[in-house]
């Protein structure tokens, strides 16, 4: 029943069409764990084909609440941020939220001022996507409004919910299939800029001293946000020491010589596409002469050519368990910190090592 100017749609009218009851309606636009993730769909769709908009915010303020919840990443440029965002967009809707994003442009002070123009709007409650807030600054929003920090494997207080990736265990796949192809030597590519970036540099150590080949490991540091990117529709002027970094890295490898990686294990996608414009242009062919293997395993992973072998972060389902461990915290549950494991996606970026 499309809305008239005489007639606005109702919940009765939501469950005459998707074929529930009205409280099945009531229910599932509550985000009431108790309804069938089929019936929830059915009862969105509904409401979206009849125009239905329910008085959320009305009866958030009745209960003392916005109905809204504040997301601030670190960088909308990131894939794994915004990926992130849609994550927790998707759950909000379905616990019938509204989302407010902002945008911390990779500085703290920005991050901050975002995250207290959130406060001031009275949202509910956060996810943040940074590595930016120092322990003391995130103890202090968990006690101020439910709060839970995504992407970050250090140590977070207890008064804020935390969900990422095990890092450990993601670095470990990637060396793991490294290896098994036969590389020996290999490098990480990082900017060891973040938690999550330490906890891989730091795991990678690790492994390759495990496999007997710490003596053949190597770490180069470099931004990606500031190298060239042959697949960007924009891309930055590269900073002297990312490029100077890239390039010598990839000289040493069309070089060859008994020291030089056949094999990059790439702190994130972004390193990694970075990586392959640098090979590009120095003539350095992928797979043939250097594997390649990315984090996070975005979109552009598939992409790219050739296709990048990349850790698969499950990017979408960690902002969906921010907003449901959100949910829990405002019912009176106390902060969890939960750990999400990765897989691998094998692409066309890594082979075996030239002979």
């Amino acid at each position: 029943m499309p809305r008239t100017a005489t007639h606005r749609p109702t919940i009765v009218d939501v469950a005459l069409t998707a074929g529930v009851s009205k409280s099945a309606v009531s229910l599932a636009l509550r985000g009431d764990p108790g309804v069938s993730d089929a019936t929830r769909r059915r009862v969105l769709e509904a409401a979206e084909e009849i125009g239905y908009r329910s008085n959320s915010w009305a009866r958030s303020l009745a209960r003392g609440r916005s109905g809204l919840l504040g997301v601030v990443l670190t960088d909308l440029h990131s894939a794994f941020h915004t990926d992130v965002a849609h994550g927790v967009e998707d759950a909000a809707d379905e616990h019938g939220l509204g989302v407010l994003l902002g945008h911390g442009r990779r500085d703290a002070r920005t991050l901050a001022a975002r995250v207290d123009a959130m406060l001031g709007l009275g949202v509910d409650g956060l996810v943040l996507v940074t590595g930016l807030l120092d322990h003391d600054q995130l103890a202090e929003l968990g006690r101020r409004v439910p709060t839970v920090v995504v992407g970050r494997p250090d140590a977070v207080p207890d008064e804020v919910g935390a969900v990422h990736g095990d890092d450990a265990a993601g670095t470990r796949a990637a060396l793991e299939h490294l290896v098994a192809l036969g590389h020996r030597r290999v490098a990480h590519l990082t900017s060891a800029s973040s938690a999550a970036a330490r906890a891989r540099a730091e795991a990678f150590t690790a492994t390759m001293r495990a496999f007997g080949l710490e003596d053949r490991a190597e770490v180069v540091v470099a931004d990606p946000a500031t190298a060239r990117d042959p697949w960007a529709t924009r891309t930055p002027a590269p900073a002297s020491g990312t490029a100077d970094a890239l390039a010598a890295l990839v000289e040493r490898i069309r070089a060859g010589g008994p020291d030089a990686p056949t094999a990059v294990f790439a702190a994130t996608d972004r390193h990694a596409t970075a990586l392959l414009g640098a090979a590009l242009d120095a003539g350095v062919a992928v797979p043939d002469r250097l594997s390649v293997v990315g984090y996070d395993n975005t979109d552009r992973a598939a992409q790219v050519r050739p296709a990048l072998t990349s850790v698969d972060q499950p990017r979408l389902h960690m902002g969906r368990r921010a907003v449901q461990m959100l949910d829990a915290q405002l019912r009176g549950a106390q902060p969890r910190h939960v750990v999400v494991s990765p897989g691998l996606t094998v692409r066309a970026s890594t082979a075996p090592p030239p002979p």
